[in-house]
């Protein structure tokens, strides 16, 4: 597999916000810049395309250089739902997910998801500590079962993929960079790390 030619990156930004009091989380601002264009900018190089799924500020999200997608359905049916979305919008074999909130995963992400796959159907980053389901590498050709997954009232992402063939990919040489944006502390650090990033390119 090569994920310059056979992966389309998505980014999740079409949730509620609800533990940041419903903001829409990508345009949350961050060391200046909003958290979609950090998305963006740290996944676009690794992938064939990007596709964001956004349901609101839709003008600001396709001023963007990536396609934008909403959700199949309507009424915030929760992350699920955004990766049958572009799973449908996908024009590669395979997607690779984030979330808009987590602008500083690694550089080489979906390679590394990609060398660990294998025979397996989705293959999600683990950082020594936790498993990250919104972190993950899929088969496109999985959107007609989960879009009966879905039909079902399916809304766990754990869930489904334990009806699959699955496995976790360690990144616990690099736990921090799966940190993402709920609080102001949260913020804090992970300008701090991006700083740091600049500093040491």
């Amino acid at each position: 597999m090569n994920p310059k030619h056979d992966v389309t990156g998505v980014i999740l930004a079409g949730g509620q916000g609800r533990r940041m009091g419903g903001c829409d989380k990508g345009w949350v601002e961050l060391d200046g810049r909003p958290l979609v264009a950090l998305a963006l900018e740290r996944l676009a190089p690794q992938v064939a395309e990007v596709v964001i799924v956004a349901n609101r500020h839709l003008d600001a999200y396709r001023r963007l250089p990536a396609r934008v997608v909403c959700d199949a359905e309507a009424g915030y049916h929760g992350p699920l739902m955004g990766i049958y979305s572009a799973m449908r919008a996908a024009a590669t074999p395979w997607v690779a997910i984030t979330p808009c909130d987590s602008p500083a995963l690694p550089h080489d992400l979906v390679m590394r998801l990609a060398e660990a796959v294998g025979d397996v159907d989705i293959a999600a980053a683990h950082d020594g500590e936790r498993l990250h389901p919104v972190v993950a590498l899929l088969r496109t050709r999985l959107a007609d079962d989960l879009h009966a997954a879905l039909q079902g009232g399916e809304r766990a992402i754990r869930r489904w993929y334990t009806d699959h063939a699955w496995r976790p990919v360690d990144f616990a040489d690099c736990p921090e960079s799966f940190a993402n944006l709920n609080t102001e502390d949260e913020r804090r650090r992970l300008e701090m790390r991006l700083q740091q990033e600049k500093g040491n390119p």
